[in-house]
């Protein structure tokens, strides 16, 4: 199974944005607003080295729940804009 996770804050029109796009494109997604998920957050901005958001976590999860193919994502860094973004996810739901 494949999973999108969106690391997203309130207010942020950005992360409104491609939540729209995601919803536009039946793109299946678990919204984690970062001060709720304030550690693990703190934890992928470690790892991609940025703290902007819309970031983006892509993984495939095998039978065990374990996860395979794993894709940090984050704004400016990986992708330049929403759209490309958005495009990005697809082609990872559909590898």
């Amino acid at each position: 199974m494949k999973l999108t996770i969106l690391y997203s804050m309130n207010g942020c029109p950005h992360c409104d944005h491609i939540k729209e796009e995601f919803k536009k494109n039946k793109i299946n997604f678990i919204d984690r607003d970062i001060y709720e998920h304030e550690s693990e957050y703190d934890d992928f901005s470690k790892i991609v080295n940025n703290e902007y958001v819309p970031a983006l976590l892509l993984m495939t999860l095998d039978e065990n729940k374990v996860a395979h193919n794993v894709k940090y994502l984050s704004p400016d860094k990986d992708y330049n804009d929403i759209h490309e973004g958005v495009e990005i996810v697809k082609n990872y739901l559909l590898d």
